[in-house]
């Protein structure tokens, strides 16, 4: 299955809500969440920097992770920034097609 790198900002209620349940909730809604759509929560680590959190998931396909990042930013608590990651065999793959 693909794997995303998903970087999370909290915005106004997003930030209350951590204070309020914690980080531990959050990883734990994260990981049903990503369930659900038949993929798999595999990192989800708090950060300083750009984002206020760095989570790598495993997706069953784009359509997946797209239906997950909607439903997620649209609470509004949140906003992401998802890229998809490749494999060393995937580049190798790519080097071959012209």
């Amino acid at each position: 299955m693909p794997k995303y790198l998903v970087q999370v900002n909290y915005v106004g209620d997003g930030t209350k809500g951590l204070l309020m349940e914690g980080g531990t909730t959050r990883r734990k809604a994260v990981g049903a969440l990503c369930k659900s759509v038949g993929g798999r929560l595999e990192t989800f680590d708090y950060a300083f920097g750009d984002a206020d959190a760095d989570l790598i998931v495993e997706m069953p396909d784009h359509t997946a992770t797209a239906a997950l990042a909607l439903a997620v930013t649209a609470t509004g608590r949140v906003t992401l920034k998802t890229t998809a990651l490749l494999t060393p065999e995937d580049i190798d793959a790519a080097a071959t097609k012209t």
